[in-house]
């Protein structure tokens, strides 16, 4: 098969099998994943719930792991993470994802606008270390805010799927009653199985969360492995409320809103070669000093996730504003949300 496959790339030189197939079906191409919408919904005002079908290069995910999502605006190729919704054991090359309309957000104001059936995005394989442990915990408590639901609830839809047998509970907080996603799935979910139990805070009403309401939902919570997904808000909150009764090493967090990237050497001189630019070095990501120089380069989740904002460094040092690593190879390729630079540095931007 391989040398049949070889012998047709070579006999549909110069555009190869692909270039023909996606004719076709844009599904149908083997060197990359695709995805074409089957079904929009909106749960809330804000937000969208795509079903898509993947191309066969799809291999699959494990739940809490995130995608990268492509779509053409304006001609331009933009990119950003979503996490699916669904069990990790579907093998129908469906995922569910949720997306919430950011009124700063590029993609997401424009699928949440016009996404409709048929439309056919890029979609990467799965990445992330968010994940559940193997063997399963015993007790496990989930907490999420708003669109941060995703991650977790395919975590929730997974132990369902494998009938799992230990102590779940569910704690999603949303402003309002109408602001709930996936309420219905929830609430299904938690009547079906002995194991799984759910609960609501509308923080309009309730308040903003706080370790009582661990205490009120799992009275075992110090001892759960717990997994975090929501707003920056909640996110400090529970970061705090679980480092105040010493056991921070239980809590497991997925963010999808960028660092805090402190100001990192200043001093130098930042070029944009392509541009004809150039500016003092700031110190803080190249990114910042791309825009603030008048540039608007490519970029998507601002928190090296994405890679959309990678260029080539024909010269110079940069620092890794996340790890500290520092990278002075010359014509090598670089984030520049997260890369600050370290004296001189020469960018193909």
């Amino acid at each position: 098969m391989a040398t049949l496959t070889s012998l047709a790339e070579r006999l549909l030189t110069p555009h190869g099998i692909d270039r023909y197939l996606e004719l076709v079906d844009p599904l149908l191409v083997r060197s990359e994943t695709r995805a074409r919408v089957t079904r929009v919904e909106h749960q809330t005002r804000d937000t969208v719930t795509l079903t898509l079908t993947l191309s066969r290069a799809w291999r699959g995910f494990t739940a809490g792991q995130y995608v990268r999502v492509s779509v053409d605006i304006d001609g331009v190729r933009r990119t950003r993470c979503y996490s699916p919704a669904g069990s990790q054991h579907r093998d129908d090359r469906t995922i569910e994802l949720t997306i919430k309309a950011d009124p700063e957000g590029l993609v997401s104001r424009y699928l949440h606008r016009h996404a409709r059936p048929d439309m056919v995005l890029g979609i990467s394989q799965p990445d992330g270390d968010f994940r559940l442990p193997e063997p399963r915990p015993d007790t496990v408590l989930f907490i999420s805010g708003g669109s941060g639901i995703t991650p977790v609830l395919s975590m929730l839809r997974t132990l369902r799927d494998e009938e799992y047998a230990g102590r779940a509970v569910f704690l999603h907080y949303a402003r309002t009653a109408a602001d709930v996603l996936y309420r219905d799935t929830l609430t299904a979910l938690a009547a079906e199985s002995n194991a799984i139990d759910v609960a609501f805070r509308h923080t309009a009403e309730q308040g903003r969360f706080t370790s009582a309401h661990l205490d009120a939902v799992a009275p075992w919570w110090r001892e759960a492995e717990t997994y975090l997904c929501g707003p920056p808000g909640l996110m400090r909150a529970v970061r705090s409320a679980f480092a105040d009764a010493g056991v921070g090493e239980h809590l497991h967090t997925e963010e999808f809103t960028p660092p805090a990237l402190g100001t990192g050497d200043t001093g130098g001189t930042v070029r944009f070669t392509r541009s004809g630019g150039q500016m003092s070095n700031s110190g803080r990501p190249l990114l910042e000093q791309a825009e603030a120089a008048g540039l608007r380069p490519e970029h998507g989740c601002r928190m090296g996730i994405c890679f959309s904002c990678t260029q080539v460094k024909t010269s110079g040092c940069v620092r890794n504003a996340l790890t500290g690593e520092l990278s002075a190879e010359q014509d090598e390729e670089i984030q520049l949300c997260i890369s600050v630079p370290v004296g001189d540095v020469d960018i193909n931007c």
